[in-house]
Parts: C-alpha cells; structure tokens; sequence
C-alpha cells in the first residue's frame, strides 16, 4: 500500500511541475498540494538529499525541482519514500530476501504471483514521471445507454 509519505513525495512534486518549477515556499507547496506542512518540509529534505530537488534558504528562498519533470519516475519516488514495490521481499528486485519459512522460490506459487504482482506494479509506475502526473486529464466514462 502506498504510505501517506510516497503519496506526499508525489502530490509535492507534480505541485511544483504544476507551477512552471518555479521557486516555492513550503507553505505554498503544502497548500496547494493539500498535505500538512511539518510532514511536508520532512519528505522535501528528504527529495533534497536525493538530488530531486533543490533548496535555497531564507525569505525569498524556496524549492524547485533539481531535473526534467519527464526523467523522474513515479516508481522512483516510491522506492525513495517507501522502500521496494515488491509486496514480499523475495520478489523484490531492489532489497531480494529469501523467505526463511521457503525451501525453494521455484515451487511457490505465492513467490510467483508476487513476482508478477511487482512487476505489474513497476511496468506502470516506472513509466509515468512526474510531467505526465502534471498533466493528467481524468478520462471521461462512458455513459450506460438506457434502451
């Protein structure tokens, strides 16, 4: 499940896309991005330290972002905030575990399907950057047709 902290990370970011990366104050960023502020200055300390974005002090001081919106990934970002995607680590490709109550990952069917499941879970995130969640148009539904 997605933490409040991956979801924050997100919801900041595409802010600051949202606004031309131009320069902005945590307060403006944590209005906008209707998340709490003290929370909020933790995670872009966090985004800081990974060369995601860019900080500068004082009253006029604020954060942009630190690379093209289109080179960072959604999956990334959770990966930062929320470790591997993987439900279960012996799926995992980043943080591999072997399950200590497993004799063989070849023979288990809950090893597979998570393997699938993180692989799903990737080959959608690790495709959508933060630009493309900037510029999300809801998809409009289909009115049902009454006969």
């Amino acid at each position: 499940m997605l933490s409040m902290k991956a979801k924050y990370a997100l919801k900041a970011l595409v802010v600051l896309v949202q606004n031309g990366n131009k320069q902005m104050q945590v307060k403006a960023i944590a209005s906008e991005a209707n998340v709490p502020y003290k929370f909020l200055e933790a995670i872009l300390a966090e985004l800081k330290n990974r060369n995601i974005v860019n900080s500068r002090r004082g009253a006029t001081g604020g954060y942009t972002l630190a690379q093209d919106s289109r080179k960072i990934m959604a999956g990334d970002i959770i990966r930062m905030m929320d470790g591997p995607l993987a439900p279960i680590r012996c799926a995992s490709m980043t943080a591999y575990q072997a399950c200590d109550d497993c004799p063989s990952e070849n023979d288990c069917s809950i090893h597979d399907v998570m393997k699938d499941v993180r692989a799903a879970l990737s080959s959608v995130l690790d495709k959508r950057s933060i630009h493309d969640l900037a510029n999300f148009e809801p998809k409009k539904r289909k009115k049902a047709i009454n006969a």
